[in-house]
């Protein structure tokens, strides 16, 4: 028997909507939904923003999907992600600290309550960098001098004010100027600042810029002081920086480091939290290749730093 091809046609077209919808149902029988995987960074001349990506690149080839951004780094980053404007960023572990408790430039907002740490990625070192000819050689030089201290209510701006602090040096006896990292470079290569702080992993690319056109010294933090910070602020190890790690520079350099660590809010789950952490410590190789501070990631270090917050339990099960 022959059906008209009216019936014939809705047949067909009935059969066809069957088969899409099991299609999809078979594609979402699991309930996952991709997940869009934003990633705060830093500025580009510093180490956030070439580890970020190299983050987002390893992210992708796993199966997910994420963009790295350029931003205002450590506090711009932690209330992207108190607003849910991103979902992991890359953050200084002091900064971290201050927004878990509502300390310093979290004070007035009060806690942030929807951070979880994913993992401890490598030591931010920082550097007070002046150049050769200034003949400044110690920190307590820099009193009446020009001096660039970070981006105003930035990580590196806490970390120079304390550092300066511990020296019984405050901003009424410097000149200081808020610049980002690349501003501080700049304004040092022209000679309108005679140092310039960064809190970064080395060698730090701003840094190797400055060096690259002149002649560079970094200043040591002594023994007295690393013990006065570490005391007050228990984010700070001592730090040696090789000699030779900047271009004309040849002297081993005593400071201290910070914790750059990887941060998500509530919008990262367990099952995506342990997801990532599993693609990012699976190919660390292809992190390490985007920038030397990569090669300081390390699965055995990857909780150091991190007992002030609350982890994301995907995460800590990779990790542990």
């Amino acid at each position: 028997m022959r059906l008209p091809k009216i019936f014939k046609r809705v047949v067909t077209a009935v059969c066809a909507l069957a088969l899409a919808v099991g299609v999809a149902g078979c594609g979402g029988g699991s309930g996952e939904k991709e997940q869009f995987i934003n990633i705060a960074t830093g500025g580009t001349a510093g180490t956030y923003y070439p580890i970020g990506g190299a983050i987002a690149e390893v992210l992708n080839k796993s199966g997910m999907n994420a963009s790295a951004q350029s931003t205002g780094a450590s506090v711009a980053n932690i209330n992207m992600l108190k607003d849910k404007q991103v979902e992991l960023a890359i953050v200084q572990n002091d900064i971290t600290y201050y927004a878990v408790n509502g300390e310093e430039m979290f004070k007035e907002g009060g806690k942030v309550e929807n951070l979880t740490g994913i993992a401890s990625l490598y030591p931010e070192t920082c550097q007070f960098i002046v150049r050769e000819d200034s003949g400044i050689k110690v920190i307590t030089d820099l009193k009446g001098k020009r001096v660039a201290v970070g981006a105003a209510g930035s990580g590196a701006e806490a970390n120079a004010r304390q550092i300066l602090e511990a020296y019984g040096i405050t901003y009424d006896d410097v000149d200081e100027q808020f610049l980002s990292f690349a501003e501080g470079s700049y304004a040092l290569k022209d000679g309108t600042v005679d140092a310039a702080f960064v809190t970064a992993g080395y060698p730090t690319a701003s840094v190797q810029d400055i060096a690259s056109q002149n002649k560079i010294r970094l200043l040591p933090v002594g023994d007295e002081q690393i013990k006065k910070l570490s005391e007050k602020y228990p984010f700070y190890t001592k730090t040696t920086v090789p000699a030779g790690v900047y271009q004309g520079f040849d002297q081993e350099v005593q400071t201290v480091s910070v914790m750059a660590i990887l941060v998500a809010n509530d919008k990262i789950d367990a099952a995506l939290g342990e997801k990532l952490t599993k693609a990012i410590f699976d190919n660390l190789d292809k992190i390490a290749a985007a920038h030397s501070a990569g090669k300081n990631i390390t699965k055995a270090t990857a909780l150091e730093g991190m007992d002030f917050i609350k982890m994301n339990e995907g995460a800590t099960k990779v990790l542990k």
